[in-house]
């Protein structure tokens, strides 16, 4: 082997590794710390209220898109939109239960995020009804990332069944203890659909073992966020 042409071998390796470093380790890092340091996150609690101020579900995911793009994705992942809450959407939502009946847009209960409720929210029928379904709510963080598009941050849960708040004694859904199972599905659901562009992970509320939310269902949870950037159309 020539002297140039070992050169330009040793030139190929040089470019192999610096591009390998750039986007194995480099460029995640930087995409989490550019979240993490959102204006929002500084101060935004990791986990949700009830109408109760009693704690809801925690922050699992993130988005970063439009609302549009955040809907055009919900779409393309086979979820649907929630119902608002109402007289009709309860009623429906009580004839899916009782008599095993779909409802693929039933209302989902409340829950607060920056002093107000969520701003979206979809869900995917897991059964012949709403008794059991995946689920998640968004809200939109103030401010916008540096690429000047919307920050949306999300709790999905899977309702497991329908039953009566250890709490409170109303009637709700209990969720699934395996919040990581459900956000990790989530996630799956929407790098199929086509819209992920990129996938980075903040800190959420930490590891947790034996955490409840306001209905007093026991959840765990490795405590991270994971989020997403939206492929613009």
């Amino acid at each position: 082997m020539t002297t140039r042409t070992h050169r330009r071998w040793w030139i190929a390796g040089l470019v192999v590794a610096a591009y390998l470093v750039a986007a194995y380790l480099l460029v995640p890092t930087l995409w989490r710390r550019h979240y993490a340091r959102h204006p929002a996150l500084a101060d935004t609690p990791r986990i949700t209220r009830t109408g109760s101020d009693l704690p809801g579900d925690p922050l699992n995911v993130a988005l970063v898109g439009t609302r549009q793009e955040v809907e055009a994705a919900m779409r393309a992942a086979g979820w649907q939109p929630a119902s608002p809450l109402g007289t009709r959407a309860d009623a429906r939502i009580a004839e899916s239960v009782l008599l095993d009946r779909p409802d693929p847009t039933a209302p989902v209960s409340t829950l607060y995020l920056f002093g107000r409720r969520e701003d979206l929210a979809f869900e995917q029928e897991a059964g012949k009804s709403a008794r059991q379904r995946h689920h998640v709510r968004f809200w939109q963080a103030p401010g916008e990332t540096p690429g000047a598009r919307p920050l949306w941050l999300g709790a999905a849960t899977f309702d497991a069944h329908v039953g009566f708040s250890h709490e409170t004694g109303q009637v709700t859904h209990h969720i699934g203890p395996d919040i990581d199972a459900e956000r990790d599905l989530f996630m799956d659901a929407l790098a199929r659909g086509g819209w992920v562009a990129e996938r980075w992970r903040i800190d959420g509320i930490g590891p947790t073992q034996d955490g409840r939310n306001g209905g007093g269902d026991r959840y765990f949870t490795d405590g991270m966020i994971d989020g997403a950037v939206l492929r613009a159309p």
